[in-house]
């Protein structure tokens, strides 16, 4: 394909779309912006100069290449998904360095990644004196990011004139993703918004209730229902001291792990039969129960508390939290015996379901590699035996069980490879592997130096990177990343 080509058949059509992703974005600013206004905040000119500076040319830009539109096909999808991910951070990374005097822009890069990509991570301190209209930004990436940013566009993609499958496909999580809730893909869309909304809202309510002011409600509703895990102190969750807070958040938690597909389908039916039939929702509630009561007896065999339900309190918020990859905290739980940590990292890989907002492996595979894993080892014994992988009533075909293969060793592979590239920046094991572990799979805090009582500031720019690159990697699902750099890819 000539460069020529290339630009007028694939690089024009999308970077058409990619500008009104960008108008779009940045009118999102006008929310913190506002809210800049009323608490006459530092964060005024950073939202007002962002908004205009990428605002303006992304409309002349729109314009000048509306005559290219057309359909999307799936390789179209897939690197549209790919740059919108890595170029709309930047965007949302100005307000940041324009209204925080000295940050830089790997840090403030850092930062919005790990909003959008609902990681968790942060770099920054002094929370509890950020404008808030900042903090709010920060808050509101994780809740975009947490359904999709291009989710969300495919509900409006129709009015531009393009289709929305092949993006709804690239975006969407997990191995089954042809499945839909309604006849149309931007209905769909509009769906799972609306359902994510709704509980959002419920989530603002119960905190209120529990004894939170409305910007504190507001802001940790949306890091709880996207598992984003950014929170408005230093402190995180722990300034409040409130059980009934955590109670809340990990039940909210615990919901946003689940698919939102499931929701949609119990809000439809008015029942909660749609969850006991998924055997993602089942299998999550089993491990997560299982886990917190193992570790709650395991810390206070340990001595790390002197009671059993206070190890259960303090085990069952953190464990859950990292579990299901929001990254809250209100231990420092770095400091536990070793064991505990690392099976609350273990989970965050496996344990959230496929079209939750949570990352790792999902569930859904979890479930899918056991099942097969058991009926290899059944044909060792009975060679002849016919027994299909099967997750709940659904038969698995052997084409999904080799792609969840496939994913699962590249998603290790990609583990062990950064892993060893932040060994190699000097970093200790412990802090290397965590600190990947925790950010491909969208789990917020490590252990070590990046644990839940410091940030990920004491790394230095090239390890942050790393991190940045591993955050991507989870939250695009390492195939739709690393496949625009294989040649194929770019073959006509």
């Amino acid at each position: 394909m000539s460069v020529a080509t290339a630009l007028r058949t694939t690089i024009l059509p999308i970077s058409n779309i990619l500008a009104a992703l960008v108008m779009g974005f940045s009118g999102m600013m006008l929310v913190p912006l506002v809210l800049a206004f009323v608490e006459r905040d530092a964060g005024q000119p950073g939202f007002g100069d962002a908004a205009l500076t990428v605002f303006l040319p992304a409309v002349a830009y729109w314009l000048l290449t509306r005559r290219f539109r057309r359909e999307l096909k799936v390789r179209d999808g897939i690197l549209l998904v790919t740059v919108a991910w890595v170029l709309l951070p930047a965007v949302a990374a100005m307000p940041l360095m324009i209204g925080i005097p000295g940050l830089h822009f790997t840090d403030a890069y850092f930062e919005t990644v790990s909003g959008i990509t609902t990681t968790g991570a942060t770099v920054l301190s002094g929370l509890d004196h950020l404008p808030p209209s900042l903090n709010f930004w920060r808050h509101f990436l994780n809740w975009v990011g947490g359904m999709g940013i291009i989710v969300l566009a495919v509900a409006v993609l129709p009015l531009l004139g393009v289709g929305g499958m092949q993006l709804y496909r690239a975006e969407t999580p997990g191995p089954m993703k042809d499945s839909k809730l309604t006849p149309r893909i931007a209905h769909t869309a509009k769906a799972l918004w609306y359902v994510y909304a709704g509980i959002t809202l419920a989530c603002v309510l119960a905190l209120l209730a529990a004894g939170m002011n409305w910007f504190d409600a507001i802001c940790h509703a949306f890091s709880a229902l996207s598992l984003g895990g950014f929170s408005t102190h230093d402190a995180n969750v722990a300034w409040f001291h409130s059980l009934p807070i955590e109670v809340i958040l990990t039940v909210f938690q615990v919901i946003a792990a689940m698919n939102f597909a499931t929701h949609f389908m119990a809000v439809r039916e008015r029942s909660f039969a749609p969850l006991l039939r998924d055997s993602q929702a089942m299998a999550l509630l089993r491990i997560l129960a299982i886990s917190c009561v193992g570790i709650a007896l395991f810390l206070t065999l340990e001595g790390t508390y002197p009671d059993f339900w206070t190890s259960l309190r303090h085990a069952t918020f953190n464990l859950v939290t990292i579990a299901t990859d929001c990254g809250y905290s209100t231990q420092d739980f770095g400091r536990w015996p070793l064991f505990a940590p690392m099976w609350m990292l273990f989970l965050s890989c496996v344990t959230c379901s496929a079209g939750s907002t949570g990352g790792g492996i999902k569930m859904i595979r979890t479930l899918v590699l056991a099942k097969s894993s058991l009926r290899e080892m059944v044909g060792i014994l009975h060679p002849n035996i016919e027994m299909p992988v099967r997750v709940g009533s659904t038969i698995i075909s052997n084409q999904v069980v080799l792609s969840v293969l496939g994913f699962v060793f590249l998603y290790f592979m990609s583990i062990v490879a950064l892993t060893l590239i932040l060994l190699a920046t000097g970093l200790d094991l412990t802090s290397s592997i965590s600190a990947i572990l925790a950010c491909i799979n969208n789990a917020g805090p490590g252990l070590g130096v990046v644990g839940p009582a410091t940030t990920y500031a004491a790394l230095g720019d090239v390890q942050k990177w790393v991190c940045i690159v591993a955050m991507l990697l989870g939250r695009l699902e390492v195939f739709s990343l690393l496949v625009v750099f294989t040649p194929a890819f770019w073959r006509k």
